[in-house]
């Protein structure tokens, strides 16, 4: 599999195929890359109506040098932990960013949890998270308004008194219950309106199947929510040294 940029011919590449329909998977194929790059490569530069090779190339080059601009290279360069390639690892920031947009998080929002989720602490103050993502304070503060009202982060004091805010190991838990939740109130409402709209009519049915169908995926992502709760507190080799 080809690594670094995306070349010019390559975001020709993805016009073509995305003007030929094909989904982000077929196209990433074909270019024996990530299906995860495509999906990136596009949602930043248009989306899949309107992506440009050109234009994505031009934004992408002028990006770059914005960067590199922003965080010379120096003493102020905060060291690499772990010996981590940092543009690989700017990068799967990038990605992450993607995914959680494609989830129906805003841009900004999808930026900050980004940025917890990577940082080895789960947590980042204000301050560094403008530093990081070199935005507004103002843009932080609405992101984390946000998500904090989505129970996605929580905050907390350091021992310098700052506030912190942190992703918590539980936080998908909660987002699976709360989904199930969410399902389980649609399930009510589509059964009230069978009763409405009358029993056996099409309308009628069509909701009751609904219903049915989103009564079962409720109880089951509840359920299983439940019983691999203990998987997100596991450290990796732990379970499956028990099992043994």
């Amino acid at each position: 599999m080809p690594g670094g940029r995306l070349t010019q011919q390559e975001r020709q590449q993805i016009a073509l195929g995305l003007a030929d329909g094909l989904a982000y998977a077929e196209i990433a194929r074909r270019l024996d890359r990530p299906t995860s790059t495509v999906t990136r490569e596009v949602m930043r530069n248009g989306g899949p109506t309107g992506y440009r090779a050109d234009l994505a190339h031009r934004a992408t080059e002028r990006r770059t040098h914005q960067r590199r601009q922003a965080a010379p290279r120096g003493a102020d360069t905060p060291p690499q932990v772990h010996g981590r390639d940092p543009e690989a690892v700017r990068e799967y920031e990038e990605t992450l960013t993607t995914v959680f947009m494609q989830s129906g998080l805003a841009k900004m929002m999808s930026r900050v949890l980004a940025c917890l989720y990577t940082s080895d602490t789960g947590s980042a103050t204000a301050a560094e998270l403008v530093r990081h993502l070199q935005v507004s304070p103002a843009s932080v503060s609405k992101a984390i308004a946000f998500l904090e009202s989505q129970d996605l982060v929580r905050r907390e004091r350091d021992e310098r008194r700052r506030e912190r805010y942190v992703v918590d190991d539980d936080v998908w838990y909660q987002s699976m219950k709360a989904s199930a939740r969410a399902l389980t109130l649609i399930v009510e409402t589509t059964q009230q309106g069978v009763a409405i709209l009358g029993p056996d009519t099409p309308a009628a049915i069509r909701l009751e199947n609904i219903a049915r169908y989103l009564d079962f995926v409720s109880e089951t992502t509840a359920r299983a929510a439940e019983q691999a709760r203990e998987i997100l507190h596991v450290k990796p080799g732990a379970s499956r040294t028990s099992d043994e």
